[in-house]
């Protein structure tokens, strides 16, 4: 096998596992609010309700229970509330404070456009001397915010904070909001944000022209800046069990259109842009339940944004780079790598869809 067929051969692979996940958004829906003062520590853990429940569940081997009500929620996570607090890692100057938890708020809106959360308040007694503080909290596998003292820290699933001073921290500047969301945009993508990736990648696959590949990409860079800073400021709102599934749904027709044609047709930048205005509201479901920076709101949404094109340019680049750069003018390029990579990600586009529709 030559050096050509081991590149095409990795980047298929590549592709195809990624197309066995089944996890499309890095971001989840947890927050944590940390304070401390008068000896005491607390924190409110804001989550999904069944998110939540599942995991205890699972962690307790008890078999697991969907579409409760709010009340049926309390009941069902009240007496896993001990285990609960046994994933919560509170300490000072490096000795854990145990914690006490109790449900604080659970919400579960008649109004499906509406997100269902329930507050979990943790707390206990800190040292009067204590001078840093570390987080965690195992019950998370994706990033976070944790806010304190004014300040929003990023964690990644389970990991531990870095020490945070007990006194009071300043309030982040424009450029260290610029800088965290940026960031946040582009793990957005990469690595985390499968969908979108996915989706890049069909429109790469179409053509081995840059000229055709920045056409969509402009396009669909467009769209979803315009529904993303539309559904922030609420001027535009679909519900996600609409927008997620045709997400999905795009990702399978661009992909299959990418089998049936050897060329970008005149329609396919409009078709793109419309996809784009789908994954802009995507986005803005994942920035939203970040709580964006009152005092920068608009310094963070346009940075996120940016991140979020440095994320897809990056991913075209890689995927020229491998492919498409030394194979393009091969006779077989079309045939071995563009059709099977494409099928693979129409496959996995159909499989979402299906998902996000009926579980």
């Amino acid at each position: 096998m030559g050096l050509a067929h081991v590149r095409i051969a990795a980047f298929t692979a590549l592709i195809l596992f990624a197309c066995t996940l089944v996890d499309a958004h890095e971001i989840g829906t947890t927050q944590v609010r940390l304070a401390v003062g008068n000896g005491r520590w607390s924190a409110q853990i804001t989550t999904a309700p069944q998110s939540l429940l599942d995991k205890l569940e699972s962690a307790a081997v008890r078999p697991r229970v969907s579409g409760l009500t709010g009340d049926a929620y309390r009941n069902a996570l009240a007496p896993l509330l001990p285990a609960f607090a046994g994933d919560i890692a509170v300490s000072f100057d490096g000795v854990r404070a145990p914690a006490q938890v109790s449900i604080e708020q659970l919400e579960q809106p008649d109004d499906i456009t509406r997100p269902a959360f329930v507050v979990i308040r943790a707390e206990g007694t800190m040292p009067a001397s204590a001078k840093t503080l570390r987080w965690s909290y195992g019950l998370v596998y994706s990033t976070y915010a944790l806010l304190y003292s004014g300040t929003q820290t990023w964690i990644e699933g389970d990991a531990t904070s870095p020490p945070l001073p007990v006194a009071r921290i300043r309030p982040p500047g424009r450029g260290e909001v610029i800088a965290q969301y940026l960031r946040l945009g582009f793990v957005h993508i990469l690595p985390r944000g499968l969908d979108h990736i996915l989706f890049v990648l069909g429109i790469f696959l179409l053509s081995t022209r840059i000229r055709p590949i920045l056409t969509q990409v402009t396009a669909f860079t467009i769209a979803h800046s315009i529904t993303l800073g539309l559904t922030m400021y609420g001027i535009v709102s679909l519900p996600s069990r609409i927008v997620e599934p045709l997400i999905a749904l795009s990702i399978a027709y661009v992909a299959f259109e990418n089998v049936v044609t050897y060329e970008l047709k005149p329609w396919r930048p409009f078709v793109v842009f419309g996809f784009g205005l789908l994954h802009g509201m995507g986005f803005a479901g994942v920035l939203r339940t970040l709580q964006l920076p009152r005092a920068e709101f608009v310094p963070a949404l346009i940075s996120f944004n940016a991140g979020i094109e440095l994320g897809q340019l990056t991913v075209i680049a890689v995927a020229f780079l491998l492919t498409a750069a030394w194979f393009r003018h091969r006779s077989w390029y079309r045939q071995r790598f563009v059709v099977p990579a494409s099928m693979a990600i129409a496959v996995t586009g159909v499989f979402w869809t299906v998902q996000r529709i009926w579980f």
